[in-house]
């Protein structure tokens, strides 16, 4: 006889939440009785189990459900840390979760940012959740999607999250509306300044202090300290070592000049400079990694909190990454394999390692069950709960499938094989390089592989590729909607200041007939006014603009010069493809009223006396007062 609940729906005797995992409550009578000795309190659920037969593992006891601390790297490699063989670098902190925790030996993820975002926080493939891409709009997690911040604080945690969102800065995209009551940081792709950057803190701008990931970490320790005597969610989605490649030189000095022993695949082009500063990031990533785990310890939090650190995609630029092919972008090994270390002392064997393939789409119902808690999402999940593994229980694990989707190529890897985005098969135990298609050689598999990708296709692509959207303002909880340039779309001779979008501005603003459109949809009518963050050189000044919605109009002038240098000093290799940014300054309009319904918000010149109108970088709607009038 076995005493059965349902996973994730109920608690034990001694009111401690079952693992979802978990359908019965305490198995083993030797171990009960232990435990009964310890704790009179636990009696009669004791008592009844003693008579049970044991056929499973035992509920662990616990004094309150364990903190969970995930941090997420941005752009680093399966090799980018010393203990996967990298002798370039050290990371012993980040090191040190594999020596006290597990190490999984495959783990995957997408080939950039955005997507894996999504899956982590989902446990779905990213297409489902309408997660499309990382900028313009594509990168949003659909509001009907609940993510593991969800989770967490419909079980009673308190939830944090420092550093790059990625999936929607609008309300109700924003992470504030997605299960973290506390946000810190930005929340597109990649970001410009990485030195007393502007950031934003709960929807309100404001200004950080020295080396970006440093400040998300000190806020970080800031939420851990602060929550200290309840269960915490606290999520660190660090943004280095993505570009630009700006590093505080107590880092850098350290391999200026240095010669790199072990380099990327021969026939590869390497570009030293980026690897250096590279480098120089990743051990400044463990520096702040070093600083989390060591307020754990001194809070005494150490053995009741699960730590995560894991990477977005894989390597950023071509440099070491143990022979595997693919970097980031790409869905071969080596662009969608990364790092993923886990602790929790006494729980998980420390110097585990877990050989079985896993991934993102896992992270939370693992997270989940290893807390005792319902995944709050009705949605069916794609991701495996990995804690028998954790355990090292002795579980039966089918081999299973893990796929990998950029642009419409999709890749997807068993245990033994990876099927590549153009249907090459590679054997990738024998043959992890992926130097020899297999295809021909053992045409079952391949079958096998093909199909499993065209069924994967018709479940998970969307139907309709065009993403229709709008961006949504005006919520009463969150009156305060951001426009970005990225958001918006240049007409006439308007064009973005780079060509990557994340972080960018609108420039060559010349024209009468040139535009600014935002496909917006005003969730309630009322007043709002109107704020432009711009430059515009002396020169220039006294355009009159005009800001238009479904048949509202406000005019106004651009009255003041403000024309900043761009800040160019704070990198250690020059900018490819991505905008060196200024310090803007807010243009108040005045009010305008919306209605409520969808629209394009347009920004228009009436009058030009200069070269150019401004350049913009957001436009921001503050709702001042909703209904009538």
């Amino acid at each position: 006889m076995r005493i059965t609940v349902e996973p994730g729906a109920a608690r034990s005797f001694d009111g401690r939440f079952l693992l979802p995992s978990e359908r019965t409550i305490c198995d083993d009578p030797l171990h009960t009785k232990a435990i009964a000795m310890q704790n009179p309190i636990r009696s009669l659920a004791l008592f009844l189990c003693l008579f049970t037969a044991a056929s499973g593992p035992a509920a662990e006891p616990s004094a309150r459900r364990p903190n969970v601390v995930v941090i997420l790297a941005d752009d680093q490699g399966w090799g980018d840390l010393s203990v996967h063989g990298n002798t370039n670098l050290r990371t012993p902190n980040i090191d040190s979760l594999a020596r006290d925790g597990a190490m999984f030996d495959r783990f995957y993820v997408c080939s950039v940012c955005a997507p894996t975002r999504a899956e982590f926080l989902t446990g779905r493939y990213h297409p489902r959740g309408g997660v499309r891409g990382v900028s313009t709009g594509l990168e949003r997690l659909d509001i009907d999607e609940r993510t593991a911040g969800d989770t967490f604080q419909a079980a009673g945690y308190v939830t944090g999250a420092f550093g790059k969102w990625h999936n929607g800065s609008q309300h109700p995209y924003h992470p504030n509306a997605r299960g973290f009551a506390e946000y810190y940081g930005f929340t597109s792709g990649h970001w410009g300044e990485y030195f007393d950057p502007p950031l934003e803190h709960n929807g309100q701008p404001v200004r950080g202090r020295g080396f970006i990931i440093d400040d998300l970490t000190d806020h970080a320790i800031a939420f851990i300290e602060k929550n200290r005597e309840r269960p915490f969610f606290c999520y660190i989605p660090y943004n280095s070592p993505h570009s630009p490649f700006c590093v505080p030189e107590r880092f850098y000095g350290r391999f200026r000049d240095r010669p790199i022993e072990m380099r990327a695949a021969a026939g590869q082009k390497e570009d030293l400079d980026v690897t250096r500063c590279v480098l120089a990031m990743c051990e400044n990533i463990d520096w702040n990694v070093g600083r989390v785990l060591r307020r754990l310890d001194e809070l005494g939090l150490d053995q009741d909190t699960i730590v995560i650190y894991f990477s977005d995609n894989g390597p950023n630029s071509v440099r070491w990454n143990g022979g595997m092919k693919g970097r980031k972008g790409s869905t071969d090994e080596g662009g969608v394999r990364v790092p993923f270390l886990i602790r929790w002392p006494g729980r998980i064997a420390a110097g585990s390692q877990v050989q079985s393939i896993a991934g993102a789409i896992d992270l939370l119902p693992t997270l989940a069950s290893l807390a005792g808690i319902p995944v709050a999402s009705t949605l069916p999940l794609d991701g495996r709960d990995l804690s028998p593994l954790l355990r090292g229980e002795k579980v039966s694990w089918p081999d299973r499938m893990i796929f990998s989707h950029q642009n419409g190529r999709v890749s997807v890897r068993t245990q033994q094989y990876r099927l590549d985005d153009r249907g090459a098969l590679f054997d990738m135990i024998a043959d992890p390089g992926q130097g020899r298609d297999l295809a021909r050689e053992r045409p079952e598999a391949a079958e096998r592989l093909e199909k499993a990708v065209a069924a994967w296709r018709k479940d998970a692509l969307p139907a309709e590729p065009r993403d229709d959207r709008p961006y949504p303002v005006g919520y009463g909880g969150f009156p305060r909607t951001l426009l970005p340039a990225r958001d918006g779309v240049p007409a006439g001779g308007v064009r973005r200041s780079a060509s990557a979008p994340n972080c960018s501005y609108f420039v060559h603003w010349t024209s009468a007939e040139d535009r600014l459109t935002w496909d917006v949809e005003v969730h309630t009518a009322g007043r709002y006014q109107v704020t432009i963050d711009y430059a515009c050189p002396a020169a220039d000044i006294g355009s009159t603009i005009e800001l238009s919605f479904n048949g509202g109009r406000l005019e106004g002038k651009v009255s003041a010069a403000w024309d900043p240098p761009l800040i160019d000093n704070q990198d250690r290799v020059p900018r490819r493809g991505e905008s060196y940014m200024k310090e803007f300054r807010p243009l108040r309009l005045g009010a305008i009223r919306l209605e409520k319904g969808r629209g394009l918000l347009t920004l228009r010149a009436l009058e030009i006396p200069g070269s150019q109108v401004m350049e913009v970088r957001n436009v921001i709607l503050a709702m001042e007062s909703a209904g009538g009038g």
